[in-house]
């Protein structure tokens, strides 16, 4: 692929600052200079976007997005290595961006501290040559995956479970994408986030970073991408699997015979603000406030009057809950829980996702709320 910009001449700095890159056949000057000329947004600024923009910004790419909605926590810092201890509660879009200007102060960096959906999917990866994911939610990545299928950009995508990882690369008519492997979201229960399973500190950075290498290759035109194929890295046994993906002719979203919409393919997880909820619970309305977080986090903070269900529980709940009042489920940030309200909506329930989760209603609702 090429860089939508003009490739600019390299200044002496940058060419003293690039020699180990300019000296690989597969680079060169001409390489650098489209490297400097690309534009790469990165969703996600946590654990597989540290070492993807950290790598991206130091191998010279001239503009760099970055697009997270969270803040820094301490639980963060054993595998999110743009940040530190001194940066807990700031966002991390904004530190991130301050930290690599400073590794290459010549990268220009788009920070925007939001979440990627279905209703801005296409306005954040506009102006971008590709596009990282490096999101750690199913919403995310399937509304990524259409908005980067919608407008022919190439998406490189990583994720990481306990000990696992892999990384792909989705560029249709290229290969499939990302729904050709995925059609629909898995079972609330059988997809934990990091927050519930875990995850080794060190297993993002092998992922991001290739994931960079991914990226650079695109940017490049050098050697092989891995589209049409999976990579599966078992950190436990140190052993790489590659296993062949074909493109869906069926696919809702990338196939001949059925193009969608990116409403359609994915829809929009129905939202209520912090504000509206503390409205609603001011006027003693009616509701099933949900929280599906792990008991030991309804330990540490809590919503008062809201019913702890942990996500993987939640199919084995339903009894329990309603359906002639409206169920308002909460997480830490919001990723857990708009899974949640994806499985009651199917099963015929109203119930909607609190924006921002516990976080948001402890910096904007009720500080006495820890924050964790």
């Amino acid at each position: 692929m090429s860089p939508s910009a003009a490739a600019p001449a390299l200044s002496r700095e940058e060419l003293s600052r690039y020699r180990r890159q300019l000296s690989l056949p597969q680079v060169g000057v001409g390489g650098q200079e489209r490297l400097k000329a690309a534009s790469v947004l990165c969703v996600g600024a946590g654990g597989l976007g540290s070492p993807l923009a950290l790598y991206l910004a130091a191998a010279g790419v001239g503009r760099l997005g970055l697009v997270d909605g969270d803040a820094v926590e301490a639980s963060n810092l054993n595998r999110q290595v743009l940040y530190d201890a001194g940066q807990v509660g700031r966002g991390k879009a904004e530190v991130a961006a301050e930290r690599l200007r400073g590794l290459n102060p010549a990268l220009e960096v788009v920070a925007r501290r939001e979440r990627l959906g279905p209703g801005n999917a296409a306005e954040l990866i506009a102006g971008y040559d590709l596009v990282c994911d490096g999101s750690d939610n199913f919403p995310t990545r399937y509304a990524l995956n259409d908005a980067c299928v919608a407008a022919g950009k190439p998406l490189v995508h990583g994720a990481v479970y306990r000990f696992e990882g892999q990384v792909s690369v989705f560029f249709p008519p290229e290969g499939p994408c990302y729904r050709c492997l995925h059609p629909q979201p898995p079972r609330p229960e059988a997809a934990p986030s990091c927050a519930e399973a875990g995850v080794l500190g060190a297993l993002p950075g092998v992922i991001g970073s290739l994931q960079a290498l991914e990226a650079l290759k695109l940017l490049l035109g050098a050697g092989r991408p891995a589209l049409g194929r999976l990579l599966v890295f078992d950190g436990l046994s140190l052993e790489w699997r590659t296993l062949a993906l074909k493109k869906d002719p069926d696919c809702r979203v990338c196939g001949g015979r059925r193009a969608a919409t990116q409403e359609d393919a994915m829809p929009a997880i129905p939202e209520i603000s912090v504000e509206d909820l503390k409205a609603k619970l001011d006027r003693k309305e009616k509701l099933q406030l949900i929280d599906v977080r792990e008991p030991e986090e309804h330990e540490t903070a809590r919503i008062e009057g809201s019913k702890l269900i942990p996500l993987a529980t939640l199919p084995q709940s339903l009894a329990s809950l309603d359906k002639a009042q409206d169920v308002v489920v909460h997480c830490h940030h919001g990723g857990r829980s708009a899974r949640a309200v994806q499985f009651l909506k199917d099963k015929g329930f109203k119930a909607f996702n609190l924006a921002g989760g516990i976080n948001a209603w402890s910096e904007r609702i009720d500080p006495a709320v820890p924050q964790y």
